[in-house]
């Protein structure tokens, strides 16, 4: 029983060990400026949540523009990069409202 334990210990100790080894190359590093609200992670997750209903509306936005132009074979690529481009401005807005700066690796 207690060679059970140990095991079970000893398990969850190496899953929380390479819990850490995880590359989060995409995800920018979060500076408070200021006294931030929310705690990092609380912030990251409402500004995804932002960012990502900005791109279906961009995505959405630009389906209609092309209708009302009447092009009707609307550039994937060109929507794809416009709602990327107004999900990443929508993102930084948020975490700016949420006092922090976004600091990415690149």
């Amino acid at each position: 029983m207690a060679m059970g334990i140990f095991r079970a210990l000893g398990a969850a100790a190496m899953m929380t060990g390479l819990a850490g080894c995880i590359d989060h190359a995409n995800a920018p590093v979060l500076l408070a400026v200021g006294v931030p609200v929310n705690p990092p992670a609380v912030a990251r997750g409402i500004c995804m949540t932002d960012g990502n209903a900005m791109y279906e509306e961009a995505k959405r936005q630009y389906e209609l523009r092309a209708q009302l132009t009447g092009y009707a074979q609307a550039d994937a690529l060109e929507a794809e990069t416009t709602a990327r481009a107004a999900a990443h401005r929508q993102y930084v807005a948020c975490l700016s409202g949420q006092g922090y700066r976004t600091l990415y690796a690149n």
